[in-house]
């Protein structure tokens, strides 16, 4: 998993649902926080998150991957 490709996808994708990194983590229950280290390719998403996420911002696990 190439983290900063994720990390971008995940926020492109965050952008076109006019979701802001706060309501994104609200929704997962997470921190804003984690929402941003995803974001710039510090971390990724625990796979335990992965259905959640990809549910939220309507794409497939296969594309977060």
């Amino acid at each position: 998993m190439d983290q900063i490709k994720t990390g971008k996808f995940i926020a492109d994708e965050r952008k076109k649902k006019g979701y802001t990194q706060r309501q994104l983590a609200e929704q997962l229950g997470i921190s804003d926080k984690t929402i941003s280290k995803w974001e710039r390719g510090i971390s990724c998403p625990d796979i335990s998150l992965l259905p959640s996420v990809a549910d939220i911002l309507g794409v497939t696990i296969h594309e977060l991957l």
